[in-house]
């Protein structure tokens, strides 16, 4: 048997061992994500958008740097800076329209020598969208209608995780994320059932949320696909390794990215007040 310079036996491919590898840098960093995350969210306000232009514009570092064919070393980092700043102009100011300055961003990365980059424009503009959604969100409904986005995510995919694992079968879309499965991503509609349930039945949100939890689990499962797609495309595995276990920035947001533009293009049919439960 081959072994490695330490004298134990390399993981078998598809053994126990190697099916679980990742789980407890995962575990670690999802602990210290969720805890810093839900100090942001509670404080609200300045400190909350100061967390959230941060992630964004590490996401359109992440994009740059990835897609990137050519150009200047800096120019990921001067993208990233941009769409951060942006951002936090357009919701730290009252009545800024520096939101007219997510297309230029955006374009800035198209523009600029990359694989794909009209794609790769598209998504510096849906991560900006995202951001403002989930400022938006959090500052208008509240807390509660955030949260129930974000624990919809977190249990969508953990239940994908563990189901896919432990269940396999076909996989869901091969040709673009070989690790998804039938299994995993009913498993994720199903934990999103239960968590709009949970909100309802503590009188934290209407009853439309059991009902619509599936499908923000859906439209976050199809954010980690396209961030999939363009990672194959870029032949890299993960965005970076900002995040022990789940890669980088884009790994752990592209769901909730998904997630959030699919609420807000529901706003002009349910108000976010109504995703809160008031009246």
């Amino acid at each position: 048997m081959n072994q490695p310079a330490g004298g134990h036996p390399a993981p078998v491919a598809g053994s126990g061992a190697g099916r679980w590898a990742d789980l407890r840098p995962r575990l670690i960093s999802a602990a210290i994500l969720v805890a810093v995350g839900a100090v942001h969210i509670w404080i609200g306000g300045k400190v909350f958008l100061a967390l959230l232009a941060l992630i964004i514009g590490l996401m359109v570092w992440e994009l740059a740097r990835m897609t990137g064919r050519g150009g200047p070393a800096w120019l990921p980092v001067a993208l990233g800076l941009a769409a951060g700043a942006v951002l936090a102009i357009d919701e730290g100011v009252a009545s800024s329209p520096a939101w007219l300055l997510f297309p230029p961003v955006a374009l800035a990365v198209a523009v600029t020598p990359r694989i794909f980059p009209a794609v790769s424009g598209l998504f510096a503009l849906g991560f900006l969208a995202a951001g403002h959604g989930i400022f938006v969100l959090r500052d208008e409904a509240g807390a509660t209608a955030f949260l129930w986005v974000l624990i919809v995510v977190i249990v969508s995919d953990v239940a994908g995780y563990f189901a896919g694992r432990l269940i396999g079968g076909p996989k869901f879309w091969p040709a673009v994320s070989p690790k998804k499965t039938w299994s995993g991503t009913v498993a994720g509609w199903l934990g999103a059932v239960l968590v709009g349930l949970g909100f309802w039945a503590a009188g934290q949100g209407g009853w439309m949320l059991p009902i619509l939890s599936p499908f923000v689990a859906f439209a976050g499962q199809m954010g980690d696909i396209a961030e999939s797609w363009i990672k194959r495309r870029a032949g890299v595995k993960d965005s970076s390794n900002l995040i022990p276990g789940h890669g980088g920035v884009m790994d752990r947001f592209d769901a909730v990215t998904g997630a959030i533009l699919f609420v807000a293009a529901l706003q002009p049919l349910i108000p976010l007040a109504r995703l809160a439960g008031a009246p």
